[in-house]
C-alpha cells in the first residue's frame, strides 16, 4: 500500500530499513526476502556504508522478481560529513553512483548539525540553510531527486527550515514509537501536509517483547511488533523496520489483515512512558 507525499509521488507505507547490515550476503538476503514479500522500498542511507552492496545487488533481484527500478522506492540520505554547500553535489552523485540508479526517491538530510561542529554552535544553522538550498536546487532543476525531506529534526530545527525554504520537506523521519510520540512535530507536520515516517518503530529492538504490549498483541493473535508497527500506521506514519531474519521481513510487513480498535490504540499510546531509544538531536543549535 502506498501514500502520496506533497511532492506528488508515492510512498510504500512499509519499508525495508538497512541500518547496521554492512555484510554482502546479508543485504542480498535481506532484499531478496524483501522483495518476494512485497515490499518496495529500501531505505539506506551514505553513514550506512552498504549503498555499493545494495546497488551491486539490486539489478539482478530486480529481474529475478520480474520487477523494474520504477516499481521500487530508494531512499538515501546526505551525512553529516557532507553538510556543507560545496559537498552537497559530490556526495549526492557518489550516492546515485553507489546505488547505480538515475534517480533517488526519496533524499534526506540525514542530521541537522555537520560533523566535527559542536552542537552547540550556531554555525550549524547556516550549514542547514546552505545545503537545503543547494538541494533545492538539484530538486527543482533535475529529476534525479523526486521527493527531499529531513531526518531527526526536531520542531526548532522544522520551523526554521519553514522561514526560508522554497520546498517544504515532503518526508520527515524521524524516531516515533509509543514512548517517543513527539507531539508537537505530529502536529507540525499535519499543518504543513509533511508525512512522517517512523524509525526505530520497535525502540531499537527494546520494545518487541515489552509487556505492556503483549495482552493486546494477544487478543489480535499478532506479535508486538505487529502492533507497535500496526499503530504507526493507523496513525499516519510509514514504518521501515530493519531486519535481517527471513522470519522477521515477512512477519513486519504482515500488517493489513487487521486493524487495532481506537480504544486499544488509545491504550498503546497511553502506555508510552516518554523514552527516546535512538540519538537526541534536541542539542544541535
Amino acid at each position: 500500500m502506498n501514500l502520496q507525499l506533497s511532492s506528488g509521488n508515492f510512498i510504500p507505507l512499509v519499508g525495508l530499513g538497512t541500518f547496521q547490515i554492512k555484510n554482502p550476503e546479508d543485504v542480498k538476503r535481506s532484499l531478496n526476502c524483501a522483495l518476494s514479500c512485497g515490499y518496495r522500498l529500501i531505505d539506506t542511507a551514505a553513514v550506512y556504508k552498504n549503498e555499493q552492496l545494495i546497488g551491486d545487488c539490486l539489478p539482478s533481484l530486480l529481474a529475478e522478481h520480474k520487477l523494474t527500478r520504477d516499481d521500487v522506492f530508494i531512499t538515501t540520505k546526505l551525512g553529516p560529513k557532507d553538510m556543507s554547500r560545496d559537498k552537497v553535489s559530490r556526495a549526492f552523485e557518489e550516492s546515485l553512483t553507489k546505488l547505480g540508479v538515475g534517480h533517488i526517491d526519496l533524499y534526506l538530510i540525514h542530521w541537522p548539525g555537520r560533523q566535527g561542529t559542536q552542537g552547540s554552535d550556531e554555525r550549524n544553522k547556516i550549514y542547514r540553510r546552505e545545503v537545503w538550498t543547494a538541494l533545492e536546487e538539484i530538486y527543482l532543476k533535475t529529476q534525479k531527486i523526486k521527493s527531499l525531506g529531513v531526518s531527526n529534526f526536531t520542531l526548532r530545527h522544522l520551523e526554521e527550515l519553514s522561514d526560508y525554504c522554497k520546498v517544504m520537506p515532503a518526508v520527515v523521519q524521524n524516531e516515533h514509537h509509543p514512548d517517543f510520540q513527539d507531539i508537537e512535530v505530529v502536529e507540525f507536520c499535519k499543518k504543513c501536509d509533511i508525512h512522517l515516517q517512523a524509525y526505530s518503530s520497535l525502540g531499537q529492538s527494546k520494545l518487541v517483547a515489552d509487556e505492556r504490549y503483549k495482552s493486546i498483541a494477544w487478543k489480535y493473535d499478532k506479535t508486538v511488533s505487529q502492533i507497535l508497527l500496526r499503530w504507526s500506521l493507523q496513525n499516519s506514519r510509514s514504518v521501515i523496520p530493519k531486519s535481517v531474519q527471513p522470519a522477521h521481513i515477512r512477519e513486519n510487513i504482515s500488517l493489513f489483515d487487521f486493524e487495532i480498535s481506537e480504544s486499544d490504540m488509545k491504550l498503546i499510546s497511553d502506555l508510552g512512558k516518554s523514552t527516546k531509544y535512538a540519538w537526541d538531536p534536541d542539542h544541535v543549535s
